[in-house]
């Protein structure tokens, strides 16, 4: 079955699991990059940037690009990536690994020394650049941002340099073409450009508050927020408005609209990420996320998935009573009967029944009946036979039964029965 989460999920755990696609990573290349350069040879015919094996800090073999002509003024060198195509991405992510020189570090250097170099990108709808064009120059390249080191070293020792590697993340939006080029700009650093990795965002499939959001390409701007429409996972219900979750530049979910719930005769489990029917047993009447309650005694589910126990047979509910109350029967017999006679009166007494059927409500009846002393039938007491407390509907164990007619054989018969009448014994 799908899954879900409900709001029990915090969003910024959601978050941690963004999606990085990746578009182009120089540390996979396993043979040259190939990357075009500008100027092909430097002022003091030096090449510009070179691409050389290098180690990463893990000491895996890469390969990277570097420059060093910090002792010759009026630097503008290029290197130019490959083709890259966006796949439908708006907003590109771009991340630099990247060792630089400190310029006073380095004996004798000239003012020109810089510990930083510019990144730009080209959009293009195909690969159609050459060692000349586009122009090697900001407009039409778009600039991105002036890159600088956290940190940038100064030792030397026999192995060589001891390097100390940054890591920057930029980023740019919106891109429309089917796909850009990437250039670095140095203007006097003497610095290696050791990876660099190319990607886009998607907020991944989530399921929260109850409903399943698809994968989603981030929106074109760190502010920009792509809606996203939920559905409800299977045997769930909306609540309120529609489900909604927005993805924004970097991908990540946020602003949760509205939410879903288990709809009656389901419960959520595993962490909300299930509705599962309520198992032989157990029910639930209504929507909610809730779980299924058991089943109050003598009662009885009809199948899985319930809505609601019904009363085993021989156990009733009235109308009145809630559908988490006990099913109850009917009482026994009243016991211990007691009868004190004298001419024109009787005083009944008795004990509880044995079997209250479950419930607390019960009442008993008296019916008076004058049977005479031949075949005939009986029939009832007239009105002047007097009941004290009542007749009808005692709670006390106890009647005085007054004013009968001398010399008539009576016949009295004790009916009980609860309150709401379902049940009836003599």
């Amino acid at each position: 079955p799908s899954t879900l989460i409900w709001v029990f999920m915090n969003i910024d755990t959601i978050n941690e699991l963004n999606i990085a696609k990746f578009l182009m990573d120089s540390t996979t290349a396993t043979a040259e990059l190939g990357w075009t350069i500008h100027p092909s040879q430097g002022v003091s015919r030096k090449k510009s940037w070179e691409e050389v094996s290098g180690y990463d800090e893990n000491m895996n073999t890469i390969r990277t690009y570097q420059v060093c002509n910090v002792f010759d003024s009026s630097q503008n060198n290029w290197v130019r990536t490959k083709y890259i195509r966006r796949r439908g991405a708006q907003r590109i992510h771009v991340q630099m690994k990247f060792s630089v020189r400190d310029c006073s570090s380095i004996p004798n250097v000239p003012g020109s020394c810089k510990e930083t170099f510019n990144l730009y990108y080209y959009e293009s709808d195909s690969d159609m650049a050459t060692k000349v064009s586009p122009l090697w120059m900001e407009n039409p390249w778009v600039k991105v941002d002036t890159i600088a080191a956290d940190e940038s070293f100064s030792q030397v020792d026999l192995g060589g340099r001891i390097m100390k590697i940054n890591s920057e993340v930029r980023s740019f939006g919106p891109v429309s073409r089917n796909g850009f080029y990437l250039a670095f700009q140095d203007y006097g650093a003497c610095m290696s450009l050791i990876a660099v990795r190319v990607f886009y965002r998607k907020c991944p499939r989530v399921v929260l508050n109850g409903a399943v959001f698809p994968e989603t390409l981030s929106g074109a701007e760190s502010t920009s927020l792509v809606a996203a429409r939920g559905v409800c996972v299977p045997n769930g219900e909306e609540v309120d408005v529609p489900i909604k979750l927005y993805c924004n530049g970097d991908g990540e979910w946020m602003v949760p609209i509205g939410r879903c719930m288990c709809k009656a005769g389901y419960e959520p489990v595993d962490n909300g990420t299930v509705c599962r029917a309520c198992v032989s047993g157990f029910s639930k009447a209504a929507q909610g996320d809730h779980k299924c309650q058991q089943c109050p005694i003598n009662s009885r589910t009809i199948s899985e998935g319930a809505t609601n126990c019904v009363c085993r047979s021989g156990y009733y509910r009235t109308d009145s009573d809630p559908p988490q109350m006990p099913c109850t029967t009917v009482p026994s017999a009243p016991q211990n009967v007691i009868s004190i006679v004298n001419e024109t009166s009787l005083k009944l007494e008795w004990s509880s029944p044995q079997e209250g059927g479950g419930r607390e409500d019960i009442v008993y009846n008296i019916i008076c009946k004058s049977c005479g002393s031949g075949r005939g039938g009986c029939t009832r007491c007239g009105d002047n036979v007097q009941f004290v407390p009542h007749q009808l509907g005692l709670t006390d164990t106890h009647v005085h039964i007054s004013d009968l007619l001398r010399g008539i054989h009576m016949h009295l018969t004790c009916l009980l029965n609860t309150f709401n009448s379902f049940s009836k014994t003599t």
